[in-house]
């Protein structure tokens, strides 16, 4: 898997290993981060979706009450209540690209792939150890 027979000076496996472990903590670091986000838009996502859910049939009960108004103030009310209502729901169906279900499973993707790399590191810091303590 990686090339360790080059490796001729404890020197060398050092640098190697300084560098792993570098890398490795940066790795624990993003995990952290990968993980309080995942758990945000997790919330977020629920959160979102009730309030869309919200909108929408008080958007459609609107629409049933406009159906039925004669011309007048309480018909234009109910109207410009409508209009409201569409563009709050558009602005949560936005929010909900960004923070939704789908931006949910981006972050649970990504907080997965950390644990690869971290999982690879720790491979490579093994067969590095394992060469070293063969010089």
């Amino acid at each position: 898997m990686y090339t360790i027979t080059n490796l001729t000076q404890i020197a060398d496996c050092d640098a190697l290993l300084a560098w792993a472990t570098r890398e490795k903590a940066d790795l624990a670091f993003k995990k952290l981060s990968d993980e309080r986000l995942t758990a945000r838009f997790a919330d977020t996502s629920q959160e979102l979706d009730a309030v869309l859910q919200g909108v929408i049939a008080e958007l459609a009960a609107t629409e049933t009450i406009i159906s039925v108004l004669p011309d007048g103030p309480s018909k234009d009310d109910a109207i410009n209540k409508k209009t409201r209502l569409e563009y709050k729901k558009f602005l949560l169906e936005t929010r909900r690209e960004s923070y939704g279900v789908v931006a949910l499973l981006e972050k649970e993707m990504d907080l997965a792939r950390v644990n690869v790399e971290i999982a690879e590191v720790d491979t490579f810091i093994e067969v590095v150890e394992a060469k070293k303590a063969t010089l």
